[in-house]
């Protein structure tokens, strides 16, 4: 094997295009699939179709026929009836009815492949991890074209799947975010479900010749969970997610080719690392994100509490101040704001570092007021609670918290509420 990225020769290029489209399908129909919360459907289905696609071929269909299209369509909805059966007849859990139906299923579709071996264009190894290697040499003549039959079924699928959305968007956000009242506007929801068990089988049969079932699940699984975690729209998930999987399919093609390995597997470890790095990136729910926002949150409170601190010791009602190198580090950073100064040896507040202060002691003492009004708690065990709710009380909600306890009759230990400052009076800043 030569070092560096080989040229990327014609056959490589039609087996890269040819996961790519396989991919692209998978991942709008994989989009439906999570926000509905069906993912563990979809990944009984993918390997559930299996049965139907031998029982077809035996009967004379060919890979990616319509015969074999219909049968795969049928074990679909034979995957969702069982399951169904199972869950309402049986009182099997869901999950556990899936599990039963897919791996049931797929095992029989196994063992029509090694007993009618002869008879059928398929084995275990192929049924599992796909043949993409070889998809650029099982070809048919497109206007004197030779095009991959892989691609060309799954070009065609891939543009149905997209026509079928177009049609039914409306209906399937509606029914994705709320079925029950989806439903009683008239919507036809179980139609819908159908569809999708439908679209996801189609999808699966047009990648098993070229991607097998490993790959096909992770195809329709991961780059919608993977989008999901990354936009708030079902339609910017939808298309991110066929935009990821085609990226996953054309890398991790190239990564196997240069390692000399499964293409399939190595496609479906890219998906997984990029999933990974969702979780870490992520904006709102990524873990760094996660991460930052609460330590923000520390910073703010650390500054916060060392301007009340400071205000309740100038006051007499506190000593001593907040200690620590998180207090030094927010006193520092107290000063470059221009919050506190140093004067005669002594940090004190500056006339905007009293106005915050008062701010967060208001906050305080109206929810420790609040709470003797209301809650049977203990003198002393108003402070904890305070302490927390202080950093998060905004100008609206500490107005009506003055309205209901009556500011002017202090807080519950006798000490006088400060007023609301001119600053936050004109609005929090």
């Amino acid at each position: 094997m030569t070092s560096g990225w080989p040229v990327i020769d014609p056959l490589h290029a039609w087996n890269i295009a040819t996961a790519m489209v396989v991919a692209a399908g998978c991942g709008l129909v994989g989009s439906l699939l999570v926000v509905r919360r069906m993912s563990l459907l979809g990944d009984a289905i993918s390997h559930a179709v299996l049965p139907g696609i031998v029982l077809a071929v035996i009967a004379g269909g060919r890979p990616g026929g319509g015969l074999v299209m219909l049968g795969a369509v049928a074990a679909a909805v034979l995957t969702a009836w069982l399951t169904a059966g199972l869950t309402a007849g049986a009182g099997v859990a869901e999950d556990a009815g899936t599990g039963v139906a897919f791996t049931t299923l797929f095992a029989l579709g196994v063992v029509l492949v090694s007993a009618f071996a002869s008879r059928v264009d398929l084995d275990a190894s192929c049924v599992l991890y796909g043949e993409l290697e070889l998809a650029a040499f099982d070809t048919v003549s497109v206007a004197g074209w030779e095009v991959p039959r892989g691609f060309m079924i799954g070009g065609l699928v891939l543009v149905g799947v997209v026509v079928a959305m177009a049609v039914t968007w409306k209906e399937q956000v509606f029914a994705a975010f709320d079925p029950a009242a989806a439903r009683a506007a008239g919507v036809p929801v179980a139609m819908l479900s159908l569809g999708l068990l439908a679209a996801t089988a189609v999808t699966t049969v047009a990648g098993f010749g070229v991607a097998g079932a490993v790959l096909v699940v992770a195809l329709l699984v991961v780059p919608a969970a993977t989008a999901e975690l990354l936009v708030d729209r079902l339609h910017r998930l939808a298309i991110l997610a066929a935009v990821i999987g085609m990226l996953a399919a054309a890398i991790g093609y190239l990564a196997a080719w240069r390692l000399n390995t499964s293409a399939a597997g190595m496609i479906a470890v890219v998906l997984g690392g990029g999933y990974v790095l969702a979780v870490l990136v992520a904006p709102g729910d990524g873990l760094l994100a996660r991460v930052c926002s609460a330590s923000a949150l520390r910073w703010r409170v650390a500054r916060e509490d060392r301007l009340a601190s400071m205000w309740r010791e100038a006051e007499g009602t506190a000593g001593g101040g907040s200690a620590g190198p998180l207090a030094w580090l927010a006193t520092r950073a107290l000063t470059i704001e221009g919050a506190v100064e140093r004067s005669a040896g002594r940090w004190r507040l500056t006339a905007a570092g009293r106005s915050r202060a008062e701010t967060i002691v208001r906050s305080h003492r109206l929810w420790e007021a609040w709470l003797g009004r209301n809650v049977e708690l203990p003198l002393d065990h108003l402070h904890p609670p305070a302490e927390w709710v202080e950093h998060h009380i905004g100008r609206g909600v500490r107005e009506r918290l003055a309205a209901e306890v009556g500011e002017q009759a202090g807080d519950p230990h006798g000490r006088a509420i400060p007023p609301e400052s001119a600053r936050h009076r004109a609005g929090d800043g």
